[in-house]
């Protein structure tokens, strides 16, 4: 058996989906064990760029299994729209699954999303307002609609007649909004339901009988670590679990079937959205990073704060998800820099900080300690081997080996496939 789980090790963004891509591979099985479409993915190959949200990136390899797992919250609109823009653009779906024991997201659950981030006001966590939140809030609450109840029509219509009356009060009670309509509702999504059939399965088992082949299988997990729902920057966090740990629940596999967690970090560090980011830059350096990498949310199109490498950030997210090697993405976007600096550790209140705080006051209170290397201001972008790096470019990633313990296996010099550097096999 040879799992691997790919998961950011920072707060997102970091690039997953080049590196989905590229071991999808060697891989026969792309599994996405949490989140929804809040989470962008973008795939360069060739000259032609690909934006994802849910459907997991392997896709773009003809013949891979790719499946959206029962961990993820499933909008039926956004993946046949996804699946219409793939077969556009002359990808093949025919091997895409998705759980029947996924959630799905609603109408109303968008509605609510949209209606309480608005109500926050100052407070406001900075959602996608897509549904995620709400959606899983009913999965846990026990009122959530499943993949498999939609595909029953007495089974949807029942789900759906029980839990609708409660969300429309709130909707209109509380927020003063629009009722929806139970009969246009049932109609809309009992279609979605036919158009999704032939997509859905018991994808347990699908996993499960590929890792007993010993075939590489690759968890893929969105969002990033800082956002997890337990151990993120709460409450600016997603409302559910990308650590290594959750991909098992996610996908509905053992954990002894997880080999290697590869760990997804930029050069530099990035942050969507609310809370303190102790790195940040609100200088020239940062608009630089910004302009350079390109750093604009793939979903909502909000553009990404810009800080330095935090190592108390990436070495908190090797605890958490036993990372034991890295791909480092966005090397390039560093070439122009006279120096580069990697944060590692904090100061607050005179007292040097290691382990990154649970409280979010303690976080904004804490002072980088930086350690400045001299930048290499020549392109990295067609260094084809690690060799063929500056030397002091692959000074700066054997530091950050030093500093976590963990070996960098992938160096990105670019978006493209062929921009990519490999040091040493992913799935031994």
């Amino acid at each position: 058996m040879a799992g691997l789980v790919l998961l950011g090790a920072q707060w997102g963004d970091e690039g997953k989906g080049k590196i989905t891509d590229y071991l999808a591979e060697q891989a026969t099985t792309i599994v996405r064990y949490q989140g929804g479409n809040n989470a962008g993915h973008t795939v360069v190959v060739g000259d032609e760029e690909f934006k994802l949200r849910l459907i997991p990136s392997g896709i773009l390899y003809p013949g891979k299994t790719c499946v959206i797992g029962n961990g993820v919250v499933v909008d039926p609109r956004v993946m046949l729209s996804e699946i219409s823009y793939l077969q556009e653009k002359g990808v093949d779906t025919g091997n895409l699954r998705v759980s029947e024991r996924a959630h799905v997201i609603m109408p109303y659950h968008v509605a609510i999303d949209t209606y309480e981030e608005a109500a926050k006001g100052d407070q406001k966590i900075g959602t996608t307002k897509n549904g995620i939140g709400p959606c899983y809030m009913d999965k846990y609450a026990r009122v959530g609609i499943r993949i498999a109840d939609l595909m029953d029509k007495e089974v949807f219509a029942e789900r759906l007649a029980s839990v609708l009356k409660s969300k429309n009060d709130m909707i209109v009670k509380l927020y003063g909004g629009e009722p929806f309509d139970f009969d246009t509702m049932y109609k809309e999504y009992c279609d979605y339901a036919d158009q999704i059939r032939p997509y859905v399965a018991d994808t347990s088992v699908l996993v499960s009988e590929a890792l007993e082949r010993n075939e590489n299988v690759v968890f893929e997990g969105a969002q990033g670590t800082l956002l997890d729902i337990d151990h993120g920057t709460y409450p600016y966090v997603t409302s559910s679990n990308p650590i290594a740990s959750y991909a098992c629940v996610g996908a509905g596999v053992g954990p002894t079937n997880i080999k290697n967690v590869l760990g997804i970090i930029k050069a530099y560090t990035t942050r969507v959205g609310e809370g303190p980011f102790p790195t940040e830059l609100f200088d020239e350096t940062g608009e630089t990073l910004q302009r350079i990498g390109h750093e604009f949310g793939t979903v909502t199109g909000r553009t990404r704060r810009c800080g330095w490498m935090d190592i108390v950030m990436v070495n908190y997210a090797i605890r958490l998800s036993g990372i034991n090697e890295f791909a480092l993405m966005k090397l390039d976007v560093l070439d122009t820099l006279e120096t580069v600096k990697i944060c590692t550790h904090y100061e607050c209140n005179g007292e040097k900080v290691i382990h990154f705080p649970t409280s979010l006051k303690k976080l904004a209170e804490c002072k980088p300690v930086y350690e400045e290397l001299p930048g290499w201001q020549c392109d990295t972008t067609g260094c084809a081997s690690f060799d063929e790096l500056p030397e002091n470019a692959k000074r700066y990633v054997e530091r950050i080996e030093a500093l976590t313990g963990v070996p960098v296996k992938i160096v990105a010099v670019g978006p493209r496939r062929d921009q990519t550097i490999i040091r040493g096999g992913l799935f031994e």
